[in-house]
């Protein structure tokens, strides 16, 4: 039976549970785990990270641990009864465990391995800590350590500020708010601005000297050195280097490092230096040679210095190699490191330029506890201490030294009767009383041993030497007394015995008779002469000797002996325990010497504070013991040294002695009588502050007086004591008399900089010290009305400048947080006058810092003791006193300008942040009793609506992001609590008294507005933050924005009429609040939208400034990346909401108005879906197709359904900067001309939008038609921009503006001449389909086809598609997708290449026209496109495939011609349709034909620099139809079987052998051509190519050629029906005309292969077996079967384009292999002039208009009419050689789809007669007879013949069209009207012509299309009408 668990409550998980069973539940080793109840041996609970998965689990795989129950019962809580650290520690490493894993997937190597060095050592640190072997103070520093690396971590996380105190996490609840966010803010500073240490170390270790080649040791002596001061700060530091300048102890490391200790921050400056001299132990002479003698001398050998500044910004050790120099004469080695520092040059030498010092160095902070514990390393292999010399800028009462610094300056030494001067030697002894050498006690640095002698360096030759060596005497105390040092001077030779020669000595005592020390300072010592070392054996002959020449005797004869010697030292003393000052040993032993008592009183002001503070406690006996015997004579001095003292122990190099003075007052004061004195002087000195004209003394005096209260409190007690508390009341009267005195001292109101001003405000910073003295005699309340006295009897009116107001405000301050406030009996005495001071000075906006450390300091106390009765009147006194004048306060700071670049508002000096915290923290302690009273005690409505105002924007201000820093959570949710807290009480005052007859919008506003920002305020937002962030939001304070957003859903219902007010101003604010992603809160939310349509229909009828209002605003809201699919789907749901609230659907059905709110919600959720598509697609980091269609998308649809001019126009613009920035140019000028079609050329003002300035709009649109041509010319359609030009140009000539139109024409010729000169690229195009649910609304279940980029291949462009959609998936396959695809939860791409099929034939049926010009006109403005796949009907032939081969020729129309706007469109629509086997053949052969006739035609032109492509094709086709390729076709297609089975295939089949007889004509004419240009290596090829074509004409049937075809231009045209050329192929012109096939056969294919060559011999070896011929060199590349997808073909260069061939077909490698044998039928794709460029139209997608009938097209000028052109075609009948039967074609028969080879020299064939005779030469009429879809004509019977007349008008019109090509006159470069009429093209109106109008054959000029818009549109005449059309004119934009 499962019973509730009473103790066992938490635990954590020991290990792993599957949790597989019924009710199971999956356990993780280390979860932990809330236990709810217990059945034998199982617990039934859930895991705390995910509390709404309950299940069970056993209890043996959970650890219990302790824990504390908050809410018992349903919704109890657990906390774990642990150390706070420790859970903390716990919680945080699971929460940086997450986001730790997250840095490796992000790439964030760095922070992800620090971050992991730190989690194991917070680990090692909790395991530390949960062993509990630690001391109190290791577990402090460890805990310290802990929280300081979860600061770092949650810092570089970017997690949250955790505020602490005593590193344990605090809760907000539990302290006050001002409390919170002073450890907020302390933890900020601590983080932002680390308090500076100030005292520091500096790390030196020496490593060697580089290059040192001397064979004798070295010692390097370091040393600080202040260069401004010209004095060591330091001692000296000594290591020792061998002979090869390495340390002489390298296995002792600490002999070689050192730290120098006790830097302060003034030694840290630029003239601070190391200093480094270095010593040579050896012979005198460096370069003498080696001698018997073994006497070695300290030599000079070098300098090197640094400066310390630079090591400043070092973080780690540095090593430096410092340059060592050496002096150029010994007498400067004292100097030496003076002249480096100055760089006085020339007394200084580089000793060697590879020569170096080599240390490292390394500045270390803080005081040495801390360096202790950061580097215990250096410090457990005893590292080297060098201390500064004298005391550190701070004394700390413990510290013992007694350390006598000697320095050797100098000495003045006689030759001594040599000639030279003498090598002299400086020998230091120090002996004792006894005469006995002291061991040990010569130091000549640290790193050395202490010695019992020392030797100085030896200067050669120089008897006034200068040595400036120091040694250290740190001898004890008690051995000072009696002892000497003594100094001998010996005389070094430098001969072979190399003896050291005395030759005198001096000598000093180190203590003076009367006990005082030797003296700081240079003392000149008497050199005695002495050249027996048994003359100093006994120390009592010379020490009775003058050792000084300031103590010699003038009379003395020894002093006067050696008067021309001389020898100077300087001593230091640095000693805590002995003084070099007489006056301070007067005043100790003052009982020695009564007499003397006033003049040491006097002079104990002038010693030294060191000295005093060394014999603190023996001063102040010797003081106290003073007043006691004699008072009234010293009483008033030892008042004034008791004084001096005191205030010398404020100084900062003495306050550590404070505590040495506060335990000698409470131990040793024993001065019983002392009080009496005290006050009397206290007393008489406070009386006479008034007319005193000197106030500096007494200001001192009251600086003293907390000591001086002590003294007189701790007097009055011992008193007490002794005498049983005899002389209370004398002690009480003289107390209330010295309060009174300073009473009315305080009373006096002077002026700001009057004396006695200053005076009361020193009173006043030492006056709440006196506190707790006087809570040990007096009651609380005595002293309490003391200092409310005090206080009250201050100024009232005082200037503002006036330094007493902050003081006064500092005085409160300490008041409020000293003992005495704690208590509430003295606390209700008190806050009166800190609540009128504090409104004082904040009505006056006055020392506003101090006043909210004063208000902070209230409130904390307050909420600290909130359960006494006396709080809550506190608390209602403050709200009476300060709440609104706090409002104030806070609006008039936040008002104020804030310095430049603060960013976050810090609240260091702006005291914004402390006033928010105060007014939180007495709102948080207001109670329903409070509120009520603050509302009751307004007096009119007008002061309740100014207040609510206030308290409104004061939350807005608080709710601002910058009002705390970033990581402040912690604060802002307290802050939000409050807030939400105070508006529930505030709104039942809005509605009592703000609604109906007293409605006031303006307060009803800012309500709304509040409760709106609260909502969106991101610290609000949970669903940003981690799973346990938002699990102990929600457990402390809940979801806060539910709750406010049914408070205004509750006061929007009581509103009522009053509602139609904030239609439409608030519907903006609560569509915002509706986007934020919380479930609860949207259904609250959303049918308020019902409302405001239902008031709004009732007011106007309609509701379209709601739906007006509503799209504007969720545009920008979805745009800063609010909303998601979820509220779309909510949005539109007719699933009633929770609780009352239905649907917004649901409640709309209801109404009368329902068909407009559902066009209304419907509209908005497409809109919806387009927002975030494009929000979606936005946050991609490089441009895409996928933003580019996003934003399409979202264009059209605020152009077509919403017709919002404004967004339509900015969302343009954004596409337009995407293609910039993906350098779609061509496409960037088309989505500008949209804008550019809003625009006219008038002269209205436009106003000021996006980057456009203030402008007519007639230079806007100048300025977009520059725009747009720049672009047009990058994206190189330089025929648009001609138009444009044209245009631009028409309106500069009607201004007149004849400059600008002379630069628009030269724009004009140079994109004519970029036209001819420059080659284009030609695009690939590709078919993409999007299936899948997962693709965004734009792509979903559609196709597109898609431009592709220059140079992209089929495979380059589905990288890039699966690099868009990097989760879609490739299908494998052409097929169209089933449901199961379009509908699954996935992304799958179909992409395969598409062949364009081209709209404009008139240019491309020119043969006199530039492949340049064509070019472009093949790949622009293409509606329709092409996919042919190859597939067998029927049973397969194994011996011939070509029978059941079948092509399913698939057409797509786009919505829109490419290019245009994107680089891609959606299909609109798709037609499918078969090609039959015999009809693939017909186009096989057609375009082998078209390509025969191209590059013959060439060549005869001479436009071939090369007859190599001429000569491959020819032998591919003949090689091919010798090897049987053509045979193939009869043999499956001309056999009685097929005729017979295929009776309505006769007229193809005819047709079929019509070509194959044609083709064979046009390779004998080609032959011939070729004879006559091959060269002569190639002629035995030329002779093959012949004897192969007889062959080739047996192997078809054909008995006798007829002589060559007639070509136009040179080239052979179309046998049948055509009239022979007279002329042989050297270039004759006769050209003979025939009507129009019966046929038409439009090309598809777009590559230039045949079926007997083209795709090299890849289908001539299919068909026949043989290898592949000499036509795949013509080919460049290989070229696969059209049953492939792509094709790596590209056309040669001779005949082709420089585009890069295409990549088209199938993405399925099996389908290739599969169909290589039916590919050889499959009509061949590559193009003569470009491999890349479209076909002509499917003529499966036109109806033949045309009645059957013989009509002639004839060849001539475009200019003369139809009938003129036409002629009877009998003419021609006659001279066909073969006669063929011919037959209309039936309807019914789908006709074929020529090559892409035929569009691009043929054109499209017009319905209109007017057009019929435009075509020019005879292979285009070739191509135009196959091609057009109105050519269903017969042709001609055979045996007519042609009209003589007929050569002459074709004749004339050849010539015609030579001179036109010999002009090079383009022809115009517009789009002409398609027949189909559906669609609108998206190229504005002035880049179109009217349609249905002949083309000219030249481009006109710009005064003949003037006034008429060019139109690029051929479909733009018969438009289909879209709903809510755009207007033509843009309003003000």
């Amino acid at each position: 039976m499962w019973l509730p668990s009473e103790h066992e409550k938490y635990g954590v998980v020991l290990a792993s549970f599957r949790g597989t069973g019924q009710h199971g539940l999956p356990l993780e080793i280390g979860d932990t785990v809330q236990i709810l109840e217990k059945c034998e041996g199982w617990y039934r609970g859930f895991i705390l990270k995910n509390p709404n998965v309950k299940g069970i689990f056993p209890s043996s795989y959970i650890h219990l641990k302790n824990a504390h129950i908050k809410n018992k019962g349903q919704f109890e809580t657990v906390v774990p009864e642990e150390d706070p650290v420790i859970t903390e520690m716990t919680s945080t490493l699971r929460e940086w465990g997450t986001m730790w894993k997250q840095l490796y997937v992000r790439n964030e190597g760095d922070l992800f391995h620090r971050l992991w060095h730190v989690m194991n050592e917070v680990l090692d640190l909790r395991r530390q800590v949960l062993v509990g072997h630690l001391t109190q103070d290791r577990m402090r520093d460890v805990k310290q350590h802990i929280t300081a690396r979860l600061d770092w971590g949650n810092e570089q996380l970017g997690l949250d500020l955790v505020p602490r105190k005593e590193f344990s996490m605090v809760d907000p609840d539990e302290i006050s708010v001002t409390e919170l966010y002073k450890l907020m803010e302390q933890r900020h500073r601590r983080k932002e601005a680390p308090t500076p240490p100030t005292v520091h170390h500096l790390l030196v270790q020496v490593k060697s000297l580089v290059s040192c080649s001397l064979a004798e040791e070295l010692q390097v002596c370091f040393s600080i050195y202040d260069s401004r001061d010209g004095r060591p700060l330091s001692e000296r530091f000594f290591v020792r280097l061998n002979k090869h300048g390495m340390p002489k102890s390298p296995e002792r490391a600490e002999r070689q490092c050192t730290l120098f200790t006790d830097l302060g921050s003034g030694d840290l400056r630029k003239d601070v230096y190391i200093v480094a001299h270095i010593i040579r132990i050896g012979r005198m002479g460096a370069g003498e040679k080696k001698n018997v003698s073994s006497v070695q001398y300290r030599r000079p050998f070098g300098c090197a210095v640094i400066c310390i500044a630079d090591l400043l910004t070092a973080d780690s050790r540095d090593d430096h190699n410092l340059k060592v120099y050496t002096c150029n004469t010994e007498s400067e080695w004292y100097q030496i490191h003076d002249n480096i520092i100055r760089k006085t040059s020339s007394r200084y030498s580089l000793l060697g330029s590879s020569t170096g010092l080599s240390i490292s160095l390394q500045l270390l902070h803080g005081d040495m506890e801390q360096i202790r514990r950061e580097y215990m390393t250096l410090f457990t292999c005893g590292i080297t201490i060098t201390r500064k010399l004298g005391f550190s800028d701070i004394i700390m009462p413990g510290e013992m030294r007694n350390d006598l610094y000697i320095t050797l300056e100098k000495g003045e030494f006689e030759k001594g009767g040599k000639s030279v001067a003498r090598n002299v030697e400086v020998t230091i002894y120090v002996l004792d009383m006894d005469g006995q050498i002291i061991k040990g006690s010569l130091w000549e640095g640290s790193g050395e041993p202490g010695a019992d002698s020392f030797q100085s360096i030896v200067l050669y030759h120089n008897n006034s030497p200068r040595w400036a060596e120091q040694v250290k005497l740190p001898l004890p105390v008690d051995t000072f007394r009696g002892s000497h040092v003594r100094f001998e001077f010996r005389h070094c030779s430098t001969k072979e015995k190399g003896e050291k020669k005395l030759f005198g000595f001096s000598f000093i005592p180190l203590m003076q008779e009367d006990g005082r020390t030797l003296p700081d300072g240079t003392h000149d010592l008497i050199v005695h002469k002495c050249e027996e070392n048994a003359n100093l054996h006994d120390c009592c002959r010379y020490l009775k000797l003058p050792f000084s020449k300031a103590s010699s005797l003038p009379g003395n004869p020894q002093a006067a002996k050696s008067s021309k010697e001389s020898f100077c030292i300087t001593s230091y003393l640095c000693s805590t325990k002995l003084t070099q000052n007489g006056d301070m040993l007067d005043l100790l032993k003052w009982r020695a010497h009564p007499d003397r008592v006033g003049d040491s009183l006097s002079k104990l002001m002038e010693i030294d504070g060191s000295e005093i503070v060394k014999f603190l406690q023996d001063t102040l006996d010797s003081l106290f013991g003073i007043l006691d015997e004699n008072p009234q004579r010293f009483g008033l001095k030892v008042f004034d040294c008791l004084v001096h003292i005191i205030n010398l122990l404020q100084d900062s190099k003495f306050q550590h002695f404070k505590p040495v003075m506060d335990t000698y007052i409470e131990s040793h004061f024993a001065g019983a009588l002392s009080y009496r004195d005290l006050i009397k002087v206290l007393k008489w000195y406070v009386d006479r502050i008034i007319d005193a004209e000197r106030q500096q003394h007494i200001q001192q005096v009251l600086k003293a007086t907390e000591y001086i209260f002590k003294y007189i409190i701790q007097s009055r007690r011992l008193y007490a004591l002794a005498t049983g508390g005899q002389g209370e009341d004398e002690f009480r009267c003289c107390m209330r008399e010295l309060f009174m005195s300073l009473r009315f001292f305080l009373s006096q109101d002077g002026k700001a900089a009057s004396p006695v001003t200053q005076t009361q405000a020193i009173f006043l910073k030492n006056f709440p010290a006196m506190y707790c003295e006087l809570l040990k005699i007096f009651t609380v309340c005595e002293v309490a009305g003391f200092v409310r006295d005090t206080l009250g009897s201050l100024p009232i009116t005082s200037q503002a400048d006036c330094p007493l107001e902050a003081v006064k405000l500092q005085c409160i301050a300490k008041t409020v947080e000293s003992q005495l406030y704690a208590n509430p009996e003295s606390r209700c005495i008190l806050l009166p006058v800190v609540l009128h001071h504090l409104q004082v000075h904040l009505q006056e906006q006055r020392d506003l810092v101090m006043c909210a450390q004063v208000l902070s300091s209230v409130l904390s106390i307050t909420m600290r003791d909130n359960t006494d009765l006396s709080s809550a009147e506190v608390v209602s006194a403050i709200v009476r006193s300060l709440l609104g004048v706090l409002l104030v306060t806070i609006l008039e700071v936040t008002n104020r300008p804030q310095p430049a670049g603060t960013a976050m508002r810090l609240q260091f000096q702006d005291v914004t942040g402390e006033f928010v915290a105060c007014l939180l923290a007495l709102l948080r302690q207001m109670t329903d009793r409070h509120y009520q009273q603050l509302l009751e005690g307004f007096a009119s409505k007008d002061e309740l609506k100014d207040f609510l105002l206030q308290i409104f924007t004061v939350f807005r201000i608080l709710i601002r992001p910058e009002m705390f820093p970033k990581d402040w959570t912690v604060m802002r949710l307290v802050t939000n609590n409050v807030i939400i807290t105070t508006v529930l009480y505030l709104s039942d005052a809005l509605r009592k008294n703000f609604l109906n007859e007293g409605f006031d919008y303006k307060v009803w506003d800012s309500y709304f507005y509040l409760s709106v920002i609260f909502i969106n305020q991101p610290c609000l937002q949970l669903e940003s933050f981690s799973p346990t962030k938002r699990k102990r939001i929600v457990e402390k304070y809940g979801d806060m924005r539910v709750m406010m957003g049914c408070e205004i859903f509750s006061m929007w219902q009581n509103l009522g009429q009053h509602k139609l007010n904030f239609i439409p101003a608030m519907i903006g604010p609560f569509l915002e609040v509706t986007l934020v992603p919380q479930q609860d809160l949207r259904n609250v939310m959303i049918p308020i939208f019902h409302d405001m349509m239902d008031w709004e229909q009732r007011r106007s009828g309609n509701f379209k400034q709601v739906e007006a209002k509503l799209i504007d605003k969720l545009d920008s809201l979805m745009s800063e990346g609010k909303g998601d699919e979820t509220y779309r789907e909510l949005f539109n749901s007719i699933i009633p909401l929770f609780g009352p609230y239905p649907s917004l659907l649901k409640k709309i059905e209801r109404e009368t108005w329902r068909e407009s709110g559902v066009s209304l919600v419907a509209t908005v959720t497409r809109l919806m879906e387009r927002l975030l598509d494009y929000r979606d697609c936005m946050k991609v980091g490089e441009v895409d197709g996928k933003k580019i269609g996003c934003t399409v998308s979202l264009l059209n649809f605020y152009k077509t359904e919403l017709n919002k001019e404004e967004m339509y126009i900015r969302y343009i613009h954004k596409l337009y900067d995407l293609h910039l920035k993906a350098q779609n140019y061509t496409e960037a000028a088309y989505t500008l001309l949209l804008y550019d079609e809003l625009l006219e050329w008038s002269e209205r003002p436009l106003r000021e939008f996006l980057n456009y300035p203030m402008q007519t709009e007639w230079q806007r649109k100048e300025a977009m038609h520059l725009s747009i041509i720049q672009n047009f010319d990058r994206g190189k359609c330089w025929e648009n921009g001609i138009i444009l030009c044209r245009e631009l140009a028409d309106q500069y000539e009607a201004y007149y503006d004849y400059r600008n139109l002379s630069k628009m024409r030269m724009m004009e010729a140079s994109l004519y001449d970029k036209i001819m000169g420059q080659q284009r690229l030609e695009p690939e195009f590709f078919r993409v389909g999007f299936y899948g649910k997962k693709f965004p609304f734009f792509l979903r279940n559609k196709e597109f086809v898609c431009r592709g980029h220059d140079y992209e291949r089929l495979e380059a462009f589905q990288q890039r598609m699966l690099n868009e959609f990097p989760q879609a998936i490739t299908m494998q396959h052409v097929n169209q997708p089933d449901d199961t695809i379009s509908q699954a939860e996935a992304q799958y791409l179909q992409i395969y290449a598409v062949s364009p099929i081209a709209e404009t034939q008139d240019v491309l049926a020119r043969d006199n026209v530039s492949d340049n010009i064509k070019s472009f006109y093949k790949v622009n403005h293409i509606w329709r496109f092409r996919y042919d796949r190859p597939f067998h009907k029927g049973t397969k032939d194994k011996e011939n495939e070509f029978k059941s081969l079948w092509v399913e020729r698939t057409t797509l129309t786009l919505v829109q011609s490419l290019p245009g706007i994107s680089r891609w469109f959606e299909v609109e629509k798709r037609e499918v349709m078969e090609v039959s086997p015999l009809e693939n053949a017909i186009e096989v052969i057609e375009n082998k034909n078209l390509q025969l006739r191209t590059l013959i035609t060439q060549c005869q032109a001479r436009q071939m620099h090369n007859i190599n492509p001429l000569t491959m094709c020819l032998n591919g086709v003949i090689d091919a139809a010798v090897n049987g390729g053509l045979t193939r076709y009869q043999e499956a297609f001309f056999v009685k079987d097929y005729v017979a089975s295929h009776p309505e295939d006769c007229e193809k089949i005819g047709r079929l052998r019509e070509l194959m007889l044609e083709q064979a004509h046009i390779l004998g004419y080609g032959l011939a051509v070729h004879e006559k240009f091959v060269p002569q290596d190639m002629r035995p090829l030329h002779k093959k190519l012949v004897d192969q074509f007889h062959l080739m004409k047996s192997s078809l049937g054909i008995q006798d050629c007829p002589p060559y075809l007639p070509f136009a231009n040179g080239s052979p045209r179309t046998y049948m029906g055509s009239m022979v050329n007279a002329v042989s192929p050297d270039g004759g012109r006769g050209v003979m005309r025939r009507g129009p096939s019966t046929l038409s056969y439009p090309a598809a294919n777009r590559y230039s292969s045949s079926s007997l060559s083209s795709q090299a011999s890849n289908e001539v070896s299919n068909i026949t077996g043989q290898s592949e011929s000499s036509d795949e060199v013509f080919n460049m590349q290989p070229s696969p079967s059209t049953s492939s997808l792509s094709s790596n073909h590209s056309a040669s260069p001779n005949v082709s384009s420089s585009a890069p061939s295409s990549t088209r077909g199938s993405p399925l490698s099996s389908e290739m292999n599969k169909h290589s044998r039916e590919s050889s039928c499959l009509s061949p794709r590559d193009r003569p002039c470009s491999a890349i460029y479209s076909n002509p139209l499917d003529p499966t997608q036109r109806i033949l208009p045309h009645p059957m009938g013989d009509v002639m097209l004839p060849r001539s000028d475009p200019s003369l009419s139809a009938p003129d052109k036409g002629s009877p075609t009998q003419t021609l009948r006659s001279l066909s050689p073969v006669p063929i039967r011919t037959s209309p074609q039936k309807s019914s028969v789908p006709p074929f789809t020529p090559s892409p080879t035929e569009c691009q020299s043929g054109g499209l064939v017009s319905n209109s007669p007017a057009l019929s005779g435009s075509y020019s030469s005879g292979i285009s009429s070739l191509s135009r007879c196959s091609m057009s879809d109105a050519s269903g004509l017969e042709a001609p019977p055979p045996g007519e013949l042609a009209l003589p007349s007929m050569l002459t008008a074709s004749a004339s019109g050849g010539s015609d069209e030579l001179l036109r090509r010999d002009s090079k006159t383009p022809p115009p470069y517009s789009v002409y009207e398609r027949t189909n009429p559906r669609r609108l093209v998206p190229l504005p109106h002035g880049l179109s012509v009217l349609p249905g109008v002949d083309p000219p054959a030249l481009p006109p000029k710009p005064s003949q299309i003037r006034g008429t818009k060019l139109d690029l549109d051929p479909r733009r005449a018969e438009q289909v009408p879209r709903p809510r059309p755009l207007p033509r004119k843009v309003s003000q934009l």
